[in-house]
């Protein structure tokens, strides 16, 4: 019997990275998993791999987000665990890029956190039980040029952490922020070979997410910097 203190868990923007890490470690502790993107063809093999179900969705739409919450809880139950993992980018400079893809990023990075947010919280704050984890970036605290949408997105995200578990910790749900401060390591960006752990092992960050849910409520950390030991501050 696990002393996993969680049962249920939907990550909101699942891939192949860090959220396919997370779905494996949880499933591994006999948690029934949902993964929510808004192309489940790319879950396929993740979904076969874990026992997971798959959802799709748009993040930054009220009524597809509220549709998603309500096909999980018929699915799986209402989750205990949800992690919102989605973001979007918009690169180019602040005098030429679009205001229509600056506003569709933040809609995604940012709207779309406190959208799966706010579900979350109208299903564990009754029960007094649950945990929130929002994922962000090294743009969370540092905006970097031609970056401009990806860091209004991600301070946003961090914003709403903050608020989210000043209000939400007292009633016994844990709201956490993941700075992933560097690069994922994937198939498609290796380590170099003369600088072995230079990048981030999902894997890594997923077993960094676990930790942080089994943490007694007496000192539960609400934001968690990562980073590879060779990074640069």
């Amino acid at each position: 019997m696990s002393d996993f203190p969680y049962r249920t868990a939907l990550i909101v923007g699942a891939g192949s990275g860090i959220s396919a890490s997370l779905a494996r470690r949880l499933a591994a502790l006999h948690v029934k998993v949902g993964l929510a993107a808004r192309d489940i063809g790319k879950l396929a093999a993740l979904s076969a791999e874990t026992g997971a179900a798959t959802f799709a969705t748009d993040a930054s739409d009220p009524g597809a987000v509220a549709a998603l919450f309500d096909e999980v809880d018929r699915q799986l139950g209402e989750p205990d665990i949800v992690v919102y993992n989605a973001s979007a980018r918009a690169h180019g400079p602040i005098a030429e890029i679009e205001p229509a893809a600056v506003a569709k990023a933040i809609a995604i990075t940012a709207l779309g956190g406190f959208l799966v947010s706010q579900q979350a919280a109208r299903r564990m704050s009754p029960r007094g039980h649950g945990a929130i984890l929002l994922t962000g970036a090294t743009a969370s605290v540092k905006g970097f040029p031609l970056s401009s949408a990806f860091a209004m997105g991600k301070f946003a995200l961090r914003g709403l952490a903050q608020s989210a578990a000043r209000e939400l910790g007292p009633k016994g749900i844990h709201v956490a922020h993941f700075v992933i401060d560097g690069a994922v390591r994937s198939a498609r960006r290796p380590d170099p070979a003369d600088k072995p752990d230079s990048t981030l092992d999902p894997d890594a960050i997923a077993q960094t997410y676990v930790d942080v849910l089994r943490q007694p409520r007496s000192a539960w950390s609400f934001e968690v910097e990562v980073r590879p030991w060779m990074e640069r501050f």
